[in-house]
């Protein structure tokens, strides 16, 4: 197992600038264009931010300052886009304060005056129906921003979901790389709980290992966005593991098929990863072979699944189409695989829920775009004779859609983690 490469907090604070210029200088030029979008306006608070302001917050910014308003606007005839920050100081190094108090101590009227000047076609604020992280624009801030807009400005609003949410889901070649090492480390800590060093049969429960997972994260000074999970599934008369968390806390057991939620925060990206281990019994050296057949079962759902990926499609096509060729081939597929990126669970085409194998509306409606990280994340129930039940293969993993199709961020899970051996 390698050790864990994790950066200082100074070496991550001038690596995410790095990141947040490239965005800006090269991303946000491109995304503006393609939307037709000819000013940005966010506006956030303290303690209050906006979910794609948070995405670009300076990095020893930990949270927005007072009332803090962004305007990108673009040249059309040069595709340059200006930066600006209608504050008191600057927004960090990227951008530049664009707001005299002294000479106009309204903010808001300073920013009405900023975009009369620049005389945009279309002014997208932060507001969606079927996007949370696309909705950020509060209530006050609307309205604060509606009285100070003359009435040519104020025709001018659109909805700003279709750019938010190509930000927020775009990858650039530099976040790909660090995007490796982050699922090696998100798949190193795994390796390491699925252990006895971590694990000793018969004694540690589901909870200590989530614990130790959670302890283990914060040790090398990173985060979870989410609380870990660890279940079973074992060979008794005990219920298929469900969705209601009656598996998750238990005595891991000789025997066991142990199942991993797990997903870190670095380097303002996130991973999310689903896992398998079987606990050998005594005098065992490998996992019985219905349970390997069992996970190739997944792999291969795996595939059917990302087989289908195609530039334009919707995830609600994309969807349906795994769900019958799976189907047809014999298995019994769920597929809830979601963006993942900036956010865990984040914007832009999502492939089912775990309770809408039909499709989720809007965002499920959102095409596939190149440069964009899903959470691959699904299971397939298999009948295991030898146990007389069914077991569900629970796998989770990052996937990249590119330019050359769909690839594995940094591999998958083919073979189970064996704890005792």
């Amino acid at each position: 197992m390698q050790a864990q490469a994790v950066l200082s907090l100074k070496e991550r604070a001038k690596l995410i600038e790095t990141i947040q210029e490239e965005r800006f200088e090269h991303l946000l030029p491109q995304l503006m264009e393609a939307h037709q979008i000819d000013a940005w306006v966010l506006i956030t608070r303290e303690y209050n931010e906006d979910p794609v302001v948070k995405t670009m917050l300076p990095p020893t910014w930990l949270n927005a300052r007072r009332r803090t308003i962004l305007v990108f606007t673009r040249i059309p005839k040069t595709g340059e886009v200006k930066r600006a920050a209608i504050t008191r100081y600057p927004f960090g190094r990227l951008i530049p304060s664009a707001w005299k108090k002294e000479e106009q101590p309204n903010q808001m009227k300073a920013l009405a005056d900023y975009l009369l000047k620049n005389n945009p076609r279309q002014i997208a604020i932060n507001t969606s129906n079927h996007y949370g992280i696309a909705d950020g624009l509060a209530k006050t801030d609307f309205d604060l921003l509606t009285e100070a807009l003359p009435k040519k400005l104020k025709a001018r609003l659109v909805s700003a979901t279709p750019l938010a949410v190509s930000w927020i889901e775009s990858r650039t070649p530099l976040e790909m790389t660090i995007y490796r090492q982050l699922v090696e480390i998100t798949h190193n800590i795994i390796a390491e709980a699925f252990s006895t060093k971590v694990i000793t049969p018969g004694v540690t429960t589901t909870d200590d290992v989530v614990w130790w997972m959670r302890e283990k994260v914060n040790a090398l000074g990173l985060k979870t966005w989410f609380h870990p999970t660890i279940d079973v599934q074992r060979n008794e008369t005990s219920d298929l593991y469900a969705f209601d968390g009656k598996s998750k806390f238990d005595i891991i057991q000789p025997g066991d098929l142990v199942h991993c939620d797990f997903g870190i925060t670095y380097l303002g990206l996130n991973t999310d990863c689903q896992e398998l281990a079987y606990v050998l019994k005594p005098n065992e050296t490998d996992a019985p072979a219905y349970l390997k057949k069992a996970l190739d079962a997944g792999n291969i759902v795996q595939d059917i699944f990302t087989d289908r990926f195609k530039a334009g499609r919707t995830g609600n096509e994309t969807l349906a189409l795994a769900l019958e060729a799976g189907k047809k081939a014999g298995y019994r597929p769920q597929i809830y695989t979601h963006p993942l990126g900036s956010y865990g669970h984040s914007a832009g085409t999502t492939f089912g829920m775990w309770d809408a194998q039909e499709g989720v509306p809007g965002s499920g409606d959102w095409p596939l775009h190149e440069n964009t990280v899903y959470a691959i994340e699904l299971n397939t129930k298999v009948y295991l004779e030898a146990w007389d039940k069914d077991v569900r293969i629970m796998l989770e993993e990052a996937g990249y859609y590119g330019p050359e199709g769909f690839s594995y961020v940094n591999k998958r899970q083919t073979s189970l983690y064996l704890i005792g051996n």
